[in-house]
């Protein structure tokens, strides 16, 4: 179920363009802090996740875009 929901949220975000550059540039810069900020646009949306379970789910992601952003972003998530 974590995953579904964890899979729901990155389509959301994957959606909306500024959100995602904004997510990219504070990865860039506050690692932790992104995912703590992934997991509230979460619970905004009824989607209880972990910390965890968005690091798995990140580290899942078998797509060019989502491997360089995490090539960028890898320190803390």
């Amino acid at each position: 179920m974590a995953d579904s929901a964890a899979a729901q949220l990155y389509d959301l975000i994957r959606q909306d363009g500024e959100l995602t550059r904004s997510l990219f540039r504070q990865a860039l810069q506050d690692p932790g802090g992104t995912v703590q900020r992934i997991r509230q646009l979460g619970q905004e949306r009824g989607l209880e996740l972990t910390d965890d379970t968005i690091r798995q789910f990140i580290a899942s992601l078998d797509d060019d875009a989502s491997k360089q952003w995490l090539v960028k972003a890898r320190g803390g998530l």
